[in-house]
C-alpha cells in the first residue's frame, strides 16, 4: 500500500529546476518508494544494492553510464561517488532538468562528492519518517501558529486522545509499519539497528566497534528532549568528548537524530550555548531503551520527553517536505528559564511549549516573557501544544494548541 508523502510537491519542483535530484534520509523512511511512485514507467530504475551493478558502477562508471542512461533513477548513490562526474559530464551535455535522480542514506559522505561535482546542478531535499498528517492522509504544510492558520487547521484535523497518541509514538515513523499493521516494531526496529550498524555505521563510516557504538546510541536516546552535554555521554559510554562528537554527527547526517541551536540574539542576556537532542523517530528511540509498549512509556518517567521529541519531529518534518530548512530553535539560559521550541519565520519569533497534559495552566507561557527584550525581531503568537480537545486561547497573545493540530 503506497502512503501518499508530503514531499511529493517539493520534489517534482527541484527535478523541473535541476539536471539532478538528490534525495536524502534514513534507511526504510521511503525515499525509494516515493521516486519510483513519481516515476511510473518514465525512467529507468537502479539500485546499486546489487552487488554487481554496484561493481560495474565503481571499476567503470563510463561504462556504466553508456548502459544506463537518462532519464534514471540511481538508489544508494553513497556507494558508488565514482559516478558523480560522470553525472556532470552528461548534465553539462544535455542541459536537460530532471535527467537523474539519486537517493542515499548518508548525506555525510554523499555532500563532499556532491559539492565537489554536481555543484549549481543537483537540488537536495531531505526526507525522514511519515507524519501524523501523511498517515492520517490529511493536507501538510509547515506549521505556522498565526490564530487564522490554526483556525484553517481545524477544519481537516482529527481528534486523537492520549492513548492513540502513544501508540503512534511508540511504533515511530517509518512507513512498512504503518503499509502492513500486522508488522511487530520490536522485531522491525532491532531489524533495522542491525542493517544500520552493520552498512551504514561499520561499512561507510569506519566506526570499527560496533557494540560500543550501539551503546552510545541507547545513552543519547536516553538524552531525547535534553541539552546535550558531550562530557556526561562520553562518559557514560566510556569514549573521549571528539568520539562522541564524531559519532552525534554520524547520528545528525543520518537524520536519526537532530542537534537544536539554541536562539541566540544580542538583546537576550545569559543564554546557553548546548544545543538540545532530538529523536527523529521515537519509535526507534522507544526501542533503543527497550520500552515494551505503548501503555508502560506513556506512564513512564519519559513520557514528557517523548512527547516533546514527537512534537518537535512533527513540526520539523512540515518545513522539510516543503522544502524548507526547519527554522527551529529552543530557549535556556543560565537562570534556567526555558522555552521548548522557537520557530524563526516572517520576521517573527513564535514560542511554543509542549506539555503533555490536558489543562497545562497559565504558568506553562511563563518564561514567554524573557523574549520582550527582543527590538530586531518581532515575538509572534505564542503555543502552548498540549492534550486539550479544542484550540483555545490563554490570553490575547496565546494559545492552547491541541497536539493532533500540528
Amino acid at each position: 500500500m503506497y502512503i501518499k508523502r508530503a514531499i511529493e510537491e517539493t520534489l517534482q519542483s527541484i527535478s523541473a529546476t535541476f539536471p539532478v535530484l538528490l534525495l536524502t534520509g534514513p534507511r526504510q523512511v521511503g525515499k525509494s518508494t516515493v521516486l519510483e511512485h513519481l516515476a511510473g514507467n518514465t525512467r529507468l530504475i537502479v539500485s546499486l544494492d546489487d552487488p554487481d551493478i554496484r561493481f560495474l558502477a565503481k571499476t567503470d562508471p563510463s561504462l556504466f553510464m553508456q548502459r544506463y542512461h537518462p532519464p534514471i533513477l540511481i538508489d544508494e548513490i553513497q556507494y558508488a561517488p565514482e559516478l558523480l562526474p560522470y553525472i556532470k559530464i552528461t548534465v553539462d551535455r544535455s542541459k536537460r532538468n530532471g535527467d537523474f535522480w539519486l537517493t542515499g542514506s548518508q548525506s555525510f559522505l554523499i555532500m563532499k562528492g556532491v559539492s565537489e561535482s554536481l555543484a549549481g546542478r543537483v537540488g537536495i531535499a531531505q526526507m525522514v519518517g511519515l507524519s501524523f498528517r501523511e498517515i492520517d492522509a490529511l493536507p501538510s504544510c509547515p506549521f505556522n501558529p498565526e490564530p487564522q492558520e490554526l483556525m484553517d487547521r481545524l477544519k481537516v484535523s482529527r481528534k486523537i486522545d492520549v492513548r492513540e497518541l502513544y501508540e503512534r509514538i511508540f511504533r515511530g515513523s517509518m512507513p512498512r509499519l504503518y503499509a502492513d499493521p500486522s508488522i511487530d516494531p520490536g522485531i522491525f526496529y532491532r531489524s533495522y539497528i542491525e542493517s544500520y550498524l552493520k552498512r551504514d555505521i561499520k561499512d561507510l563510516a569506519q566506526v570499527a566497534d560496533e557494540l560500543a557504538f550501539y551503546k552510545f546510541m541507547t545513552v543519547t536516546a536516553a538524552r531525547t528532549a535534553r541539552p546535550l552535554v558531550y562530557e556526561e555521554i562520553a562518559q557514560e559510554c566510556g569514549v573521549s568528548s571528539p568520539t562522541v562528537k564524531k559519532w552525534l554527527s554520524i547520528l545528525q547526517s543520518s537524520n536519526i537524530i537532530a542537534l537544536v541551536q539554541p536562539y541566540s540574539n544580542n538583546m537576550l542576556k545569559r543564554i546557553t550555548k548546548m544545543p538540545l537532542i532530538h529523536f527523529l523517530d521515537t519509535g526507534l528511540c522507544a526501542h533503543l531503551l527497550r520500552w515494551g509498549n505503548p501503555e508502560t512509556l506513556e506512564r513512564g518517567a519519559m513520557a514528557g520527553a517523548f512527547f516533546e521529541s514527537w512534537v518537535f519531529s512533527e513540526l520539523y518534518k512540515s518545513f522539510l517536505n516543503a522544502g524548507r530548512e526547519p527554522p527551529l530553535y529552543y530557549y535556556r539560559d543560565k537562570d534556567k528559564k526555558e522555552i521548548d521550541i522557537l520557530i524563526l519565520q516572517n520576521g517573527k519569533v513564535y514560542p511554543v511549549e509542549v506539555k503533555k497534559s490536558g489543562s497545562p495552566g497559565k504558568d506553562a507561557i511563563k518564561h514567554f516573557s524573557v523574549l520582550e527584550p527582543l527590538s530586531d525581531v518581532e515575538v509572534g503568537t505564542g503555543s502552548v501544544v498540549c492534550m486539550m480537545n479544542d484550540l483555545l486561547p490563554v490570553n490575547e497573545k496565546n494559545w492552547y494548541v491541541p497536539v493532533w493540530l500540528i
